[in-house]
């Protein structure tokens, strides 16, 4: 029993081990008019099987290409299109590189890191203290998410040094409890609209 496992591997699923075959036979025509009319009639049968592509901007085009990739580059017939490189098809993506320096506090994150060396690379004076401070606060609630219900700012303080690889501290004798309110998330709905008949403040009504 011929089983798909002993079989040549698909090059293009979506078009059936029947279209690979009829293109392996269109191969081995020896006449190039012949074998040119027997493809066409492939690429027929390749976009009744798959409609969707009709959808698509030079899809004609695109089926052309397919056959050639299912020929394993190797079919020589009179194509109404340019005959595709097999490179610029089998040429592997570019690299992402990947981010190299390390999390160092997992549960503050990258973005927290990123920003503690922003403000790092500032030139020192009241503009970085203060945006060091706002930091703090923020990643003291960061902390308390992921930690327990209380956190000394010590603890805090030792963190942007250590994020900032000791670059960064924050201003002698700096507390967090002093700062704490100060900044409130801001109201992104606008003011809400008094409905009909609602009291206002001081003044009833009129009627």
């Amino acid at each position: 029993m011929d089983y798909n496992t002993q079989r040549k591997k698909l090059i293009l699923p979506e078009y059936g081990r029947y279209i690979q075959d009829m293109v392996e036979e269109a191969k081995k025509i020896e006449d190039k008019e012949a074998r040119t009319r027997q493809v066409k009639a492939i690429v027929n049968a390749m976009s009744a099987l798959n409609p969707h592509m009709r959808e698509m901007n030079d899809y004609y085009h695109k089926l052309w290409d397919h056959i050639h990739i299912i020929a394993d580059y190797e079919l020589d017939v009179d194509s109404p299109f340019p005959l595709p490189s097999k490179e610029s098809f089998t040429c592997k993506p570019h690299k992402i590189d990947a981010e190299r320096e390390p999390v160092k506090v997992m549960h503050y994150g990258r973005n927290i890191q990123n920003m503690v060396m922003a403000i790092a690379s500032k030139p020192a004076g009241e503009e970085r203290d203060q945006m060091t401070m706002a930091l703090a606060s923020y990643m003291r609630k960061q902390y308390l998410i992921w930690n327990k219900d209380t956190v000394a700012d010590k603890t805090i303080f030792n963190d942007i040094y250590t994020l900032s690889n000791g670059t960064l501290s924050v201003p002698e004798g700096a507390k967090l409890s002093e700062i704490q309110g100060e900044f409130k998330q801001p109201n992104m709905m606008g003011p809400r609209p008094q409905r009909q008949g609602q009291w206002h403040k001081g003044k009833k009504k009129k009627r």
